[in-house]
């Protein structure tokens, strides 16, 4: 895209017209430095279309540059991109040192200083631009005037052509090299995965050198004032002194501290009025900038020059302490600070982490499926991870794949590693639930439970008992025990979700099946919950004999008693998730997974079972045979079961109601019935709850009320959602099995081939990942339309992973819906997006309108 309103090349000054689109960040940073009157050398700005055009073999008119400069001047080359993330070739500096020049430099600097200066230009130069070979070089930490014409002699033999002396020349081959470069597939491919788009431009920013070295007090440092990992203000930096040359000559020169320190001498000691100057100038930056800055400087002969700005870098942690002290200062609106971080990175901020310096020794890298970081010992059951809970050790679940029984362990566990499943499998979906760090996917490792071992990279075995690392974050396993950053929300960050709840207009439920997950909800404060699974209460172990009674009852008497020992197990666990959140929103889906799922599935097991029950074993394998289906996710589940075994339903359904009425006229209960696809399954399940809520009326004598719902998981169930609507008070999308019967993918084993797709463009991202607006959301959309078209005033909802997606969020709140509901974990991430999207929206609004 050609910009002919701006010329290809400008002195930067304070009334230069320029934008950051057009001549890049660094750039326009530079100008705003030089608008508040700091001393920064002159520079010279090439635009996007320039460096392209250098790029495609059209050079810069120099005669348009240099005349900028001294007669025999020493330049840098900076890039100059849109966003400093994005990255760019590496500075180029002393460029203009030839021999007129070096000479020069001995009898100002010494011979030393001038040597090591033109030595480092000259090996720079050849390997960056003339791209040499390195090895060609001597290696020399104090240069003399015989290493210099060695290092000349070695140019010209490998180059075959004598080190370029014209500065002109110089100056040319560098702006190509560095042109060529950002053009290049792997620097595009880098940019493109931090965000960049593909056309990204670069500017070049050409600047007189200053270079801090000299008789008098001279030297080079970085100061910045909030600490790049907490936040906290304070000055921070570093500073070399190089007066006369000394510390210039010494490889392994210490960096001096910028204030005073009884560790040594320091800037503010040697240079105060520079220190001074160095600390309005922050300041200044601070508020008219209106970001935390680090500045680069040189001091020569005790003048000051400020050779570039730009944003510190910033921990996840220290984003949001920065934003929050920015704001509260009235440096910037409340509504910049909640935009200004990256919602995402909250997560961070949950969990522990596995520290940025530590070493890594990776076995496997998988899909990071829940965040956060633990270390322990590897068992590989469910049965053993307790165990090593209740002897006070830490243990990791290493597993090809978890079930339902391994719910149980999974709790027990500091973390959770699995060879199969995708970011939707059991084990991720449990894993966020329950905030424990999990990856899933790790096809590199082999695992084998008879032998309780597992094999990683190189072929490293690794036994039972043996210490592993899990980073939930990168998805990486990792061997040993491995440094750790704690975790910590802390009170910037619950000022900002503060601000961000008044902000949003849609609503942040978590799903929360226990009352130990309803008590992390209500701690990050989600508006209620949205899923509650109630099946998870039934594989507590005292429970799941009971369930697997129900389940093999030859008679409905036996099913009955069964049931009715299940009861109240299940009304005292709704009591206490009605109590722990306090007349906030509980949406309870009724049993939804096969039966199977609760039955043993090895022989010990079933020897166990058949003990319990009293039963031959035998009896107990031919009832378990003829409940196994071919495809159990799309057989005998969800509201199937609630019209073929009713009498489940009619159990939870009772222990909801008197569960609500023991705990007073705030609750409303919300029940959900799973995998529906026809109006007629909804009418018949909800006659029979509407049945049970009248006899519970009936025997308490008391009255209440709640709401009933649909979770939309069938492709029919969108379509149909406007006679289905008609008979329901609100539809939640379960974009996990929605997003599974819309690609006919299995969303545990897709991990396999997903990589491969993604990487081929099939996929433009995993879509367990990140929802597909495209096919997913249509139907989502016809949904909403269809059901609202029915009836207005129908809750809208999702409540699969999907939930605590930022870019979800936006396209449910962009058709109205009225909710989301994610894992616990991810609420605050949910309350922070939620609001970006609402400041997104208002701000589009006032620039269209």
């Amino acid at each position: 895209m050609q910009h002919t309103d701006f010329a290809p090349m400008v002195v930067i000054e304070q009334t230069t017209p320029m934008t950051a689109a057009i001549y890049g960040g660094r750039a326009k940073c530079l100008q705003r430095l030089i608008r508040l009157n700091m001393p920064v050398p002159q520079t010279v700005a090439l635009s996007f279309d320039a460096v392209s055009g250098i790029a495609r073999g059209i050079p810069l008119d120099l005669t348009q540059v240099l005349p900028h400069f001294d007669d025999n001047p020493l330049l840098s080359v900076r890039p100059s991109s849109a966003s400093p993330d994005w990255g760019g070739p590496g500075a180029v500096l002393n460029i203009g040192l030839n021999d007129v020049t070096f000479a020069a430099l001995q009898k100002k600097l010494g011979q030393g200083p001038a040597c090591l200066l033109y030595f480092r230009f000259i090996t720079s130069y050849a390997v960056h631009v003339a791209r040499l070979d390195a090895d060609i070089f001597d290696v020399h930490d104090a240069p003399d005037p015989a290493a210099i014409q060695a290092a000349l002699a070695a140019y010209e033999e490998e180059a075959e052509e004598p080190f370029p002396q014209d500065v002109g020349r110089q100056l040319q081959d560098v702006l190509t090299s560095m042109a060529r470069a950002w053009d290049g597939t792997t620097a595009r491919l880098l940019r493109q995965a931090k965000g960049a788009p593909a056309d990204a431009g670069l500017g070049l920013v050409i600047q007189a050198m200053a270079l801090g070295v000299g008789k008098k007090e001279c030297g080079s440092g970085v100061i910045q004032f909030a600490s790049s990992s907490t936040g906290l203000p304070g000055i921070r930096g570093r500073y070399l002194s190089q007066s006369q040359g000394r510390e210039a000559l010494d490889p392994n020169a210490k960096a001096l501290f910028l204030t005073k320190d009884t560790r040594g001498p320091s800037l503010e000691e040697r240079c105060p009025d520079v220190f001074a100057e160095l600390i309005e100038h922050g300041k200044l930056a601070r508020v008219r900038l209106r970001e935390e800055m680090s500045i680069e400087f040189t001091v020569d002969g005790g003048k000051l020059a400020i050779l570039d700005a730009v944003r510190i870098s910033r921990s996840a942690r220290a984003a949001v302490r920065i934003a929050v002290d920015l704001a509260q200062d009235k440096v910037i609106p409340r509504e910049d600070a909640l935009l200004r971080v990256d919602a995402k990175a909250l997560s961070e901020l949950l969990h522990r982490q596995v520290a940025p310096n530590a070493h890594r020794t990776v076995l496997a890298q998988g899909i990071a499926a829940s965040p956060g970081a633990a270390t322990g010992r590897v068992v590989f059951s469910a049965n053993d991870a307790h165990a090593a809970a209740a002897r006070g050790e830490s243990a990791v679940l290493v597993r090809r794949e978890t079930g339902p029984e391994d719910i149980r362990g999974m709790h027990a566990a500091v973390a959770v590693v699995t060879e199969r499943g995708g970011i939707t499998s059991h084990a991720a979906v449990i894993g966020r639930g329950i905030g424990v760090p999990c990856v899933v996917g790790a096809s590199d490792l082999m695992v084998n439970p008879r032998k309780r071992t597992f094999i990683g990279a190189g072929r490293r075995v690794i036994r039972e008992g043996d210490i592993i690392t899990v980073d939930g974050t990168s998805g990486q396993v990792l061997a040993g025990e491995v440094d750790m950053q704690e975790a910590g929300l802390g009170d910037s960050v619950s000022t900002l979700l503060a601000w961000a709840d008044d902000v949003r207009d849609i609503g942040i439920r978590a799903n929360a099946d226990t009352p130990q997950d309803a008590l992390t909800a209500k701690r990050f404060k989600a508006d209620g919950i949205g899923l509650c699974r109630s099946e998870h209460m039934f594989f507590e172990a005292d429970r799941l004999t009971m369930m697997r009674e129900v389940i093999l009852a030859e008679t409905d008497a036996d099913r009955a008693s069964a049931l009715e020992r299940l009861l109240p197990l299940q009304r005292a666990d709704f009591t206490e998730i009605f109590k722990i959140m306090d007349g906030r929103s509980v949406c309870i889906r009724l049993l939804d997974p096969p039966l199977h799922e609760f039955l043993p599935s090895d022989k010990v097991g079933m020897r166990d079972l058949a003990a319990a029950l009293n039963l031959p074993v035998s009896t107990i394998t031919e009832r378990v045979e003829g409940l196994k289906e071919f495809n159990p996710m799309l057989g005998m589940r969800g509201v199937r079961l609630g019209i073929t075994v009713p009498e489940i339903y009619e159990m939870q359904a009772r222990a909801i109601f008197e569960a609500a009425l023991d705990c007073g006229d705030r609750v409303k209960p919300e029940i959900m019935i799973p995998l529906v696809s026809a109006k007629r399954e909804v009418e018949i399940v909800k006659t029979r709850i509407d049945g049970i809520a009248a006899a519970v009326r009936v025997e308490r004598g008391n009255g209440f009320s709640y709401s009933l719902g649909v979770m939309v998981e069938t492709p029919r169930a969108a379509l149909r959602a406007g006679e289905i609507a008609g008979h329901c008070e609100f539809l939640s999308f379960g974009t996990n099995d929605l997003t599974q019967m819309t690609y006919g993918l299995s969303r545990d084993d897709a991990g396999r081939f997903m990589s491969s797709y993604v990487q081929q463009g099939v996929y433009a991202e995993d879509p367990f990942h990140k929802m597909d607006d495209e096919g997913v959301g249509e139907l989502l959309q016809l949904g909403a339309r269809r059901g609202r078209s029915a009836k207005r005033d129908v809750i809208l909802s999702i409540c699969g992973e999907h939930g605590g997606e930022p870019d979800a969020i936006r396209f449910v709140r962009e058709h109205e819906f009225d909710y989301v509901s994610c894992s616990p974990f991810r609420v605050p991430v949910a309350r922070l997006a939620a609001a970006q999207c609402a400041l997104t929206a208002e701000n589009r609004l006032l620039r269209d309108g």
